[in-house]
């Protein structure tokens, strides 16, 4: 379910003092402030062209670095945006905004120690900036950590109510405490704010889904794909809403879809397997099952789903090893399959 990674970044917008400065540097401040009404209007690429532009005339020029660092992260290109957001620090270390926006980055590709780092830097400085809370709350999920990332999902929004991103987040957070009644009270008021938020129209389509209001929640999920027809997780969770309506092949087609988008999705190959169980094709759904347990993700129901394919297949004992590992991880299905053939 997790999409977490949703912050909004300020765009640095700078007066430049011309006074003595020299040609080269003069053309780039130009250049500057030409991508940073790109960067306004939408435009990455053409931003991103003109901060290079920029940057050939002065490649000491920090701020230039900053704004092509948020041009390639809108553009979805992680890895060089932290080495554009580097190059601003290295420059200037006393840039603190490409701090933020290095740690934003950082989160996203993972690197969570180092995304600690460089918020640690500018705490202090951002002790008032509901866009610091979320950036850190965000980390301190990848690190495992969510209480305090919901202290700090809570100060963002003290900071800022109207802050979508941090509804969403702590909503994900809450739902993964099974904490379903805030996390649905969070979603909705992020949909208030923002109708087409996607993540939002996604996790109320998984609320809807754990309420087994299908309808409802393949609604919530059509118009996240009318968004982003190609999101895997969106795709995936539309898939398992058709399968409990007994739309089998429907249900098939998009979560092959997902499938092809993210291949390690430990839910859609939950839910293929499923699809092969209910179709009655025995060896490929314990394959498929097989499959999303060696992935040792945290998956719902995956040990109590993978069990009954087993079962079905006619391998009692493997079925009761695979129930039994679900009883330690507190998979309901697991657990009543266990007490029920297993004792």
């Amino acid at each position: 379910m997790y999409r977490l990674y949703v912050v909004k970044l300020g765009l640095l917008s700078l007066v430049m003092l011309w006074g003595c400065q020299s040609v080269e540097k003069k053309d780039a401040g130009l250049f500057f402030l030409k991508g940073n009404v790109q960067l306004n209007q939408k435009n990455y690429e053409q931003a991103l062209r003109y901060y290079e532009e920029a940057l050939n005339k002065d490649p000491g020029f920090a701020d230039a670095y900053l704004n092509k660092g948020l041009a390639l992260l809108k553009l979805e290109r992680p890895q060089e945006a932290l080495d554009a957001l580097s190059e601003a620090i290295d420059k200037d270390d006393e840039l603190y905004p490409a701090y933020l926006a290095r740690a934003e980055v950082a989160a996203r590709l993972g690197q969570w120690d180092y995304a600690a780092a460089d918020l640690e830097e500018i705490s202090q400085l951002y002790a008032d900036s509901s866009d610091f809370y979320l950036i850190r709350g965000n980390v301190r999920v990848g690190k495992n950590d969510p209480g305090a990332s919901l202290a700090d999902f809570d100060r963002a929004l003290a900071l800022d109510p109207s802050n979508v991103e941090a509804l969403v987040n702590r909503g994900a957070v809450y739902y993964g405490q099974k904490n379903f009644g805030p996390a649905e009270r969070d979603f909705q008021k992020a949909l208030s704010i923002q109708p087409n938020q996607v993540q939002a129209l996604n996790n109320m389509g998984l609320i809807t889904s754990r309420q087994q209001q299908w309808e409802q929640a393949i609604a919530y999920f059509d118009r996240a794909l009318n968004i982003n027809p190609v999101d895997p997780l969106t795709l995936n969770n539309k898939g398992y809403a058709l399968l409990n309506m007994g739309k089998y092949e429907d249900a098939k087609q998009l979560i092959d879809r997902s499938l092809l988008n993210m291949p390690e999705n430990g839910y859609a190959l939950r839910n293929l397997g499923l699809y092969h169980t209910q179709k009655n094709h025995l060896s490929q759904a314990t394959a498929t099952f097989d499959k999303a347990l060696e992935l040792a993700q945290a998956v719902d129901f995956l040990h109590g789903y993978a069990g009954d394919a087993y079962l079905a297949a006619g391998n009692k004992s493997r079925a009761c090893q695979i129930w039994q590992e679900g009883v330690v991880l507190r998979d309901s299905i697991a657990q009543d399959r266990a007490a029920q053939y297993c004792r």
